[in-house]
């Protein structure tokens, strides 16, 4: 039986060789990748939403480099200490899968058998998360419409994405922790230095949610040293920049061989009460 269920009945969905399927003979199928799609047309806002595969490229590119590991071991360690031996972990936002596909093997290394899911609403990452890691069930899916059952995980992880709380706290266990991992308030300043003018600082703030206690934020910084145009290149085409950055910062950024700066997030962890 698979993690998810049925986006237009809610029953639960059955894992077969090339479908999901359920009671009602609503039947999805599996793309030769590995992932399936679970949005219905009534969920989409454009024909082709989230990551294009331009941006899907470059995030898989600038992550499989190793330049987030920092944060990737911050959230193994700190998965690590809340989960037990079989834990069911639900990635809302997963991308290409680097973080999701880290914390399965840093959980199977440490002798757990977490079951894990990962929806994103861009079938172009999906395809790359998929062929990341087998384990792993993947589909495309709107945080805002979660298909999964109430009270189904025990660990729920959105890493840079919408902020679903409602749907977060459904799907939640009584006693489940949400981790929300943010930017810091200079995360890439010196990128954001080249591309604008101008640029501001990402506003931090710690905001209680109904349902849900505050357990900790943790800090994330280290610096980051990109040696090549083509890296660079990577990390501004997977952040937000690329869309709303002048065309004169982009002729600045595309001079450049070799980029310092500091990366900077906060991990928020909640428990459901």
């Amino acid at each position: 039986m698979s993690l998810f269920r049925c986006p237009v009945c809610g029953a639960p969905l059955n894992r077969e060789e090339h479908t999901y399927c359920c009671a009602a003979g609503h039947s999805y199928d599996i793309a030769k990748e590995g992932y399936t799609y679970l949005l219905p047309p009534n969920q989409k806002h454009s024909a082709a939403p989230g990551d294009d595969k331009a941006m899907a490229a470059a995030r898989r590119d600038f992550l499989s480099a190793g330049y987030y590991h920092p944060l990737l071991n911050t959230l193994c360690s700190r998965i690590l200490s809340l989960t037990g031996e079989k834990s069911v972990i639900l990635d809302a936002g997963c991308g290409e899968g680097y973080y999701t596909s880290g914390i399965d093997q840093a959980l199977t290394a440490a002798g757990k058998t977490p079951c894990m899911a990962g929806i994103d609403i861009s079938k172009f990452i999906l395809r790359l998360a998929a062929k990341r890691n087998k384990n792993i069930e993947f589909a495309v899916a709107s945080c805002y419409h979660l298909p999964f059952p109430d009270g189904a995980a025990d660990i729920l992880l959105d890493c840079f994405s919408p902020l679903a709380i409602d749907e977060f706290r459904r799907v939640l266990k009584p006693g489940g922790y949400f981790l929300y991992v943010v930017p810091g308030a200079r995360h890439l300043w010196e990128l954001k230095q080249i591309l604008y003018d101008a640029p501001y600082p990402n506003e931090e703030k710690e905001t209680p949610y109904e349902g849900f206690a505050y357990t900790d934020i943790v800090p994330v910084d280290f610096p980051l040293h990109l040696e090549r145009q083509a890296d660079i290149q990577s990390l501004f085409r997977m952040t937000p920049y690329c869309w709303k950055t002048p065309k004169s910062g982009v002729e600045r950024l595309e001079t450049l061989e070799t980029l310092d700066c500091q990366a900077s997030f906060r991990v928020h962890i909640f428990q459901k009460l």
